[in-house]
């Protein structure tokens, strides 16, 4: 289960319909695993301070977490731009609160999340899991930078044995390696040096690179990576690149079908609560620099 970006207002505490409902959608589907590509909360605000921030993350718990986990759900979480800004200047972090109170918030709830880790790294930053031979590894991309320090770790952890043995392998980003929305097609909205970033997971197996931030779902392939680009589950949906379509929020469940398995993303609106249709997506979006995305062949 794919979801992301269902924040609110900055301070904001409680979530929209959109993420209750959705929420509640998840149990009776009994996934694996549910993987969050970030913004779980509203942070990435001058003087929230740490009492709000931690009022932020009690009400994600209580809206969003703690249902999942009475259901028996794993819960794999990436750090998104208004969770833990990595954004940094003269060596200090910008958001240095946001990133305490993250921390402070998953690492109390690291041992009950119902994850196999295999590299706590630095969780919940940056990490790797193996679930039901699944192998996901998770990095800061919080801002347009993922910091050299972490790629040298994922080139590490992604030739390790733990990934190579597993049957498929992902990894998740909070921002990322293209632009689809309008408004989000411009430097800092997408992963520098996408160039390099790609062939280093192309390289070492990774089938998919799961990510938010953009707030509009579309699913792509790049190369021989599956990009799974997910919809906002909270506020502020966006159009895609040059469409007129109205904006929607989204929830994604991610399925193995077949022999041999093959990734199939079925995504549905959830004001409407209907199945999005692939075939009524654009065949192709082009961004500012005039490069052509695909959109991901349907199963």
């Amino acid at each position: 289960m794919l979801i992301s970006d269902l924040n609110s207002s900055y301070g904001s505490t409680t979530y929209v319909a959109e993420v209750h409902r959705g929420v509640a959608l998840i149990p009776p589907l009994r996934p694996d695993l549910v993987i969050c590509a970030g913004d779980m909360v509203a942070g990435q605000k001058a003087g929230l301070g740490r009492q709000r921030l931690a009022a932020m993350w009690a009400g994600f718990d209580r809206s969003v977490l703690s249902p999942l986990q009475r259901a028996g759900l794993p819960f794999a979480p990436a750090m998104g731009n208004h969770d833990a800004s990595g954004a940094s200047a003269a060596g200090r972090f910008l958001f240095a609160d946001d990133r305490a109170e993250a921390a402070r918030f998953w690492n109390a709830r690291r041992d009950a999340l119902g994850l196999s880790f295999v590299d706590t790294g630095n969780f919940p930053f940056h990490y790797a899991i193996r679930q039901n031979d699944v192998f996901v590894l998770v990095w800061d991309a919080s801002t347009a930078q993922v910091p050299a320090e972490q790629l040298r770790w994922a080139e590490r952890i992604l030739a390790g044995p733990a990934a190579r043995s597993a049957s498929r392998r992902l990894v998740v980003g909070h921002l990322p390696l293209r632009a689809v929305s309008q408004g989000r097609d411009r430097p800092g909205e997408v992963l520098a040096r996408s160039a390099a970033l790609q062939p280093l997971l192309e390289r070492h197996g990774v089938e998919a690179y799961v990510s938010g931030h953009q707030h509009a779902y579309f699913p792509a392939r790049l190369g021989q990576l599956d990009l799974f680009q997910l919809g906002a589950m909270g506020s502020g949906p966006r159009r895609l690149l040059g469409q007129n379509a109205p904006a929607f929020q989204t929830l994604t469940v991610l399925d193995l079908v077949g022999s041999p398995p093959r990734l199939v993303d079925t995504s549905f609106d959830l004001r409407t609560l209907r199945r999005i249709d692939p075939q009524r997506l654009p065949r192709s979006l082009s961004d500012t620099a005039g490069r052509v995305l695909q959109r991901r062949p349907s199963a």
